[in-house]
């Protein structure tokens, strides 16, 4: 108890518009920009209510969580319900689980940004350009909270912005025929090609493990709560807001994309975002989103170095990491978990390289890498939904005036809950998703047996 009493106070420097830009920019990531090819693969059209479906669980994850940071708000929150209402071997998976998710996710990440460096300059050395982009995310983050919730309040604005472009600009070809030689492309395409769900129920729910993929990281708006300066109003404000705008922002785009272009030849047009600002006459298309997309990449893991350095901060100050990862710096920020994290990047994107040189297609190997951390990245999710079930339970004079309660408690807790399970299922059914939700379960497992181990040496300790 006592390591956890002598926790340092993180400095309380965010604006709530940081605050919601930071989980918009942990949620619009290069999942939609990459990751949206992939799932349209699977099941066509109807992958649009693919997005809707996990965007309910998600509202309904967010939601519980909302209520609970309302009344409590702090750096590592998700965890810290989770240990305090479900069990503390619930808490330390989530910790552990947001570690890994975001040092493969960051090291994806950087791959990805490498790439689209080679767009202006194609001689570049891809394992230069990925240190520097590391470097950069590192000093970012050790400057203070302030300067990374700025860089990433301009990193996510960009993407939020060209988002927004892209779909005024899609419907404008959809009704008026704008670079369509002036023939509006009208909504056939959602049906011309094979049906609404042209990869059936399988298909249907295995694009769902991408976009469960895409929409992780929203859950940093609870880790950044800690770092909020009125953190009860900027809650929900924060949390009402970015559930709408990741909507409107995925839907919206994804929308554009299948009516636009028949589903079953996205793979040979490129970048869809690309034709479509090209289509309406838009000559530095490709530049344009090549840069976004960079900012994108560079979003993510700026956004990754940023959570999981508070959770292995925390983990340091509970006694399950090395007691190093608890310095704080002058600047008031977790340095020595920073550059942890930013090692276990460096040393991922590595590793990265070198497959890659064996599996040409940086495409399979994106879905390959970006879906092992979808797994890991659910946990929080589920402590989320369970946690808060106890939460009410136990709090019931707290939740009388509460004014951010979750709605249909406790059916909506057990219906999320329960998809989550099924699409890990569809998961392993899938092959291109199998190898990495085992690899994300051995993960788990292996921090439950270090746990168990640990925590069993000290019942013996505390026995004698």
């Amino acid at each position: 108890m006592e390591n956890k009493k002598s926790m340092p106070k993180l400095k309380r420097s965010m604006t709530a518009g940081q605050m919601e830009m930071i989980s918009l920019g942990g949620a619009i990531g290069v999942g939609l920009f990459m990751g949206s090819t992939s799932t349209i693969k699977w099941t066509g059209p109807s992958v649009l209510l693919a997005y809707m479906f996990v965007g309910l669980i998600l509202y309904i994850v967010m939601r519980a969580l909302g209520e609970m940071l309302y009344v409590n708000p702090g750096t590592g929150s998700f965890a810290d319900y989770a240990t305090e209402y479900v069990h503390p071997l619930a808490g330390y998976l989530a910790e552990w689980a947001n570690v890994f998710e975001y040092i493969v996710v960051g090291m994806s990440e950087v791959v990805a940004a490498t790439e689209y460096l080679k767009f202006w300059w194609p001689k570049v050395n891809v394992f230069w350009s990925g240190i520097i982009i590391i470097l950069f995310l590192v000093l970012a983050n050790l400057a203070s909270a302030k300067a990374y919730a700025s860089l990433e309040f301009w990193f996510a604005m960009i993407k939020v912005v060209t988002i927004i472009l892209m779909i005024i600009l899609g419907f404008i070809v959809i009704f008026f025929g704008v670079g369509n030689g002036g023939k509006p492309t009208g909504f056939s395409n959602l049906w011309s090609h094979g049906g609404f769900f042209t990869g059936g129920v399988k298909g249907f729910f295995f694009s769902m493990s991408i976009i469960v993929g895409s929409y992780e990281g929203i859950e940093l708006l609870g880790i950044s709560a800690g770092e909020v300066a009125n953190p009860k109003k900027a809650i929900v404000k924060s949390v009402k807001s970015v559930l709408w705008r990741i909507l409107i922002f995925y839907v919206g785009a994804i929308f554009v994309i299948v009516t636009i272009y028949p589903w079953n030849e996205l793979s040979n047009i490129g970048s869809p975002f690309v034709t479509t600002f090209a289509k309406v006459g838009i000559t530095a298309a490709a530049s344009i989103i090549n840069f976004v997309v960079l900012t994108a990449a560079l979003s993510g893991a700026n956004s990754g170095i940023y959570s999981s350095s508070r959770m292995l901060f925390k983990l340091a100050h509970d006694g399950d990491a090395p007691k190093t990862f608890g310095h704080i710096s002058k600047r008031i920020v977790p340095n020595h978990a920073i550059l942890g994290i930013s090692g276990g990047i460096l040393i991922g994107f590595i590793i990265n390289m070198i497959a890659a040189t064996i599996n040409k297609s940086t495409q399979d190997l994106f879905v390959v890498v970006f879906s092992s951390s979808v797994l890991p990245g659910m946990i929080p999710w589920f402590v989320i939904l369970l946690a808060e079930l106890k939460f009410r339970r136990n709090n019931q004079d707290l939740l009388v005036d509460h004014p951010f309660k979750l709605p249909l408690y406790p059916i909506s807790n057990y219906f999320a809950f329960l998809m989550l399970i099924v699409i890990v299922i569809f998961m392993l059914i899938n092959p291109e998703t199998r190898v990495s939700v085992l690899v994300g379960a051995a993960v788990l497992l292996i921090a439950t047996i270090v746990y168990l181990f640990r925590h069993k040496k000290d019942g013996v300790n505390n026995g004698e």
